[in-house]
């Protein structure tokens, strides 16, 4: 028990220094927003699905990667719909007042609205209080970028 939580608190340790290395409003890397993975396909698919070069669209600096033109068009007629929450950013991150990265796999949808966790056991830690950590990441958001 001790060991697990030990590790856990050197998990969020390591989230620490990712806070200060994004200033965009949307979580990308070299693979697009959202590490290329189409935002559309977690509502329409229930899960993640990397996206093509063939159907990308920047939006908010950053290029958004999708399955198919079907998708891309329904990102580009409401993308507040469809983005990621935070720019994508760990959800739980936010909430706490800083950014940190985010894993495909770290996912969930609420009330219609997609969030992204930097990993799954950092997901498990937000979901445990969800309308809370919503409430926090909405008040810090988007300062937590400067």
């Amino acid at each position: 028990m001790l060991r697990k939580r030990l590790l856990g608190v050197i998990g969020l340790l390591l989230l620490v220094p990712l806070a200060y290395a994004g200033k965009s409003l949307v979580f990308a890397t070299s693979d697009g927003a959202i590490r290329g993975h189409d935002p559309v396909a977690y509502f329409t698919e229930g899960k993640p699905t990397k996206g093509s070069d063939q159907y990308a669209f920047e939006w908010n600096g950053e290029e958004f990667k999708f399955t198919s033109a079907e998708n891309r068009d329904l990102f580009k007629a409401n993308p507040e719909k469809y983005a990621p929450q935070y720019g994508g950013y760990c959800a739980y991150a936010v909430s706490r007042g800083y950014t940190a990265s985010t894993v495909p796999e770290a996912w969930s949808i609420i009330d219609d609205k997609l969030y992204l966790n930097y990993s799954l056991d950092v997901r498990k830690r937000w979901q445990r209080d969800i309308p809370g950590n919503i409430g926090k990441a909405n008040n810090n958001w988007p300062g937590v970028l400067n």
